[in-house]
């Protein structure tokens, strides 16, 4: 997340958009809980598919946003999942 605050300062538009959901889904996959439930034993499945998702969903973007193809139907359907921070800004981890 740092290397693409880094490269990609001021963004606007969908670019933006991408870069700060790339940002959640970071801190949606760090997220305590899900270490939590892991380390208790309780619903383990879910909290490793959860931490897969974001991370997948991420790493996808990631891809994307480097490769200057971002797929706004799959931005707008991940931002809808889980619209959690919404006034996150990317630009923390520069």
């Amino acid at each position: 997340m740092c290397e693409l605050a880094k490269k990609y300062p001021n963004s606007k538009g969908l670019l933006k958009k991408a870069l700060n959901q790339c940002a959640r889904e970071l801190l949606l996959a760090q997220s305590s809980d899900w270490l939590f439930i892991i380390t208790n034993g309780t619903m383990v499945d879910y909290a490793k598919k959860r931490i897969k998702d974001h991370i997948g969903r991420f790493t996808k973007l990631y891809y994307q946003i480097k490769n200057d193809n971002i797929d706004e139907v799959f931005l707008k359907d991940i931002s809808k999942k889980d619209c959690i921070f919404p006034d996150i800004d990317y630009m923390i981890y520069s």
